[in-house]
């Protein structure tokens, strides 16, 4: 009856083959003459969803997840992951060979100083770290009396005997209907920010940022519909992309010759090795430009400027066309889930349904809008224990039986042409326990904190975050991830620059659209997270001294009230969730056959 499409459920490596890898590749740094060498979960431009021909990490280690980065060495190995996988790598990894450390706090520096001796050689493929992360592991191996030596080819590879081919998925127009700006005006743009810079041209290393300047997507990754590639704007003249030429079609080709050269990839180091002598300064991205491209300038006698990509911002703020793009595209994705739930609701009671089961479906019922491109990220499809691993990810051997007294955590989202979506719904199956029901309200009035906050133009996703986390912090506990994301149009679902967490240091501009996702795990337990994404739009307030912002919720599915206890909230943020879900019975309500109609007019009565 349901099936997957867009994902799959098998087991990471077995422990022998993961053994051998790990050997093999030592040998091969011993042939080298290297003590060790780093390996991050990264491609050339640092995408979160990566090519299989890039897993290097998840080759060598058995991790599958999103983050992280890994140091071998000739007796030790260390995986480093963030708090969200710290469960995940525990389980994935071999811990007779892999010592399992954080990566933000202390930071893989601070153990490669530790583990390295005087005279040591660390390596590391200089197109796949940053400039940054190369200077800090340059530090942290000069302090231990160690060299960092950048390799010339990558000894992962040479090791990996069945490494699959780079993709070459091919390259589809982004119509100005889903757009709404064409190239000609998004490179005046850019040039006018390259002015800015002082720069005489700007790499784009990001292929988000290449795909959003010239209108195009493709499939060359998981989940996010991109076309790997480089572009070269130049602050005068015509602007370059390097593409491989495979994934171009006679219409593709024609759209993109419209506003720039087309060229190979291997075409970019000699294009930028020329600019570079004529003593151009080029403005690189910190956050995707591998170090590799920084020493091609600096060889070549150019002048790298390092700073943020002007195009990352520019990007994440939605013209009008893409704004009426999502809210379509959330109204679509309304309909597949209140299927779903209502399907979960009358099915999971009775124990036959699984983790799995829940993950088929829901993609099923969303391919069913005959809109669905891909689904945005892997499902996260977790009940009992399961849901409080944040990053969880089904596979065949960790499915787990929906079972009576359970919460079952569903974390999902779609790529739809007119927009990406991410939603979050946790549900009771059977009745839930007081503490289960504490720790959802406390969560959903985190959630209500930020959809109704007010702010000041210049106001950052750091100053926000803890209205998500008061009521949490209020009871003793917290969650380990950030607050909320940026979500892209047709593209990542996971996007920069602003979001909503103790770090989100990029103010909050109106056309933004960010999640809203607070949680509670509880350690072999259950997990609970609540999340819609919100679009960032003018607030209205009589008398207004300054201008102030607000978020419109674009999310629309209903939360669920038995895990409520209306007691501990206040007239505001009972009028609110009352508000919201008569606004989703309105607006999902006829589009749904009877029976799902009649599921979500009792899912969303109001609660008093």
């Amino acid at each position: 009856m349901f099936e997957a499409h867009f994902q799959t459920f098998e087991e990471p490596e077995a422990g022998v083959a993961l053994a051998a890898r790990l050997a093999a590749l030592r040998e091969e740094l011993v042939r080298r003459k290297l003590t060790g060498f780093v390996i991050p979960r990264a491609d050339q431009q640092q995408n979160e969803y990566v090519a299989p021909s890039e897993e290097r990490l998840a080759w060598v280690t058995g991790f599958t997840g999103s983050a992280g980065l890994a140091v071998v060495l000739s007796q030790e190995a260390a995986l480093f992951v963030d708090g969200r996988y710290t469960i995940q790598a525990a389980k994935q990894i071999d811990a007779k060979a892999w010592a399992v450390e954080s990566l933000i706090d202390p930071p893989p520096e601070s153990w490669v100083l530790a583990h390295l001796k005087s005279g040591d050689r660390l390596g590391f493929d200089p197109w796949l770290h940053t400039f940054a992360a190369t200077e800090r592991l340059s530090a942290a191996c000069a302090k231990a009396g160690a060299e960092l030596v950048a390799v010339d080819s990558n000894p992962v590879d040479a090791v990996w005997q069945d490494r699959p081919q780079p993709p070459v998925a091919p390259v589809a127009i982004h119509g100005l209907q889903y757009a709404g700006v064409a190239e000609a005006e998004k490179l005046a743009q850019i040039k006018s920010e390259i002015e800015k810079l002082g720069a005489d041209a700007l790499v784009l290393s990001d292929s988000h940022a290449v795909a959003w300047t010239f209108n195009i997507r493709g499939a060359d990754v998981a989940h996010t519909p991109l076309p790997l590639s480089y572009a070269l704007v130049p602050k005068v003249g015509r602007p370059t992309v390097f593409i491989d030429h495979r994934k171009l079609s006679n219409l593709s080709r024609d759209h993109l010759e419209q506003s720039a050269d087309v060229r190979e990839p291997d075409a970019l180091t000699p294009t930028l090795m020329a600019l570079a002598k004529s003593g151009a300064a080029i403005a690189l991205d910190n956050a995707t430009a591998a170090d590799a491209l920084s020493r091609l300038i600096s060889g070549g006698g150019g002048k790298p400027v390092r700073g943020s990509d002007p195009i990352a911002l520019l990007k994440a703020v939605k013209n009008a066309t893409e704004i009426k793009g999502t809210q379509t595209a959330h109204r679509r994705d309304a309909i597949a889930l209140a299927r779903f739930l209502a399907f979960i609701d009358r099915e999971a009671g009775s124990g036959k349904l699984t983790e799995i089961d829940a993950v088929e479906a829901l993609e099923t019922f969303r391919r069913d809008t005959g809109a669905l491109k891909d689904v945005s990220f892997p499902t996260i499809s977790g009940t009992g224990p399961n849901g409080a691993i944040v990053h969880y990810r089904v596979t065949r051997k960790s499915n787990r039986r929906i079972a009576r007294g359970d919460l079952l955590l569903i974390d999902s989202g779609a790529q739809y042409e007119d927009g990406t979506t991410d939603v979050t719904r946790t549900m009771a199956v059977g009745e839930p326990t007081e503490e289960m029901r504490d720790r959802f309200t406390r969560v959903l009035r985190g959630h209500i904190a930020i959809a109704r906050a007010v702010f000041p133009d210049g106001t950052t996703g750091a100053q926000l975050d803890t209205l998500a986390r008061q009521y949490l912090w209020a009871a003793g506990v917290d969650f380990e991830h950030g607050t909320g994301h940026g979500v892209g149009s047709y593209l990542s679902v996971h996007e920069g620059p602003a979001r909503i967490s103790k770090l989100g240091t990029t103010p909050l501009k109106r056309g933004m659209i960010l999640s809203n996702e607070p949680g509670y795990y509880k350690t072999d337990g259950f997990g609970i997270r609540i999340e819609n994404l919100e679009l960032v739009v003018a607030a209205n307030i009589e008398g207004a001294e300054k201008s102030m912002n607000a978020f419109e919720t674009l999310t629309l599915a209903p939360i669920d009230r038995r895990l409520i206890d209306a007691a501990m909230l206040s007239k505001e943020e009972l009028a609110w969730l009352n508000a919201y879900h008569a606004r989703v019975r309105a607006e999902v309500g006829p589009a749904l056959d009877e029976v799902t109609k009649a599921w979500l007019d009792q899912a969303t009565v109001e609660l008093t």
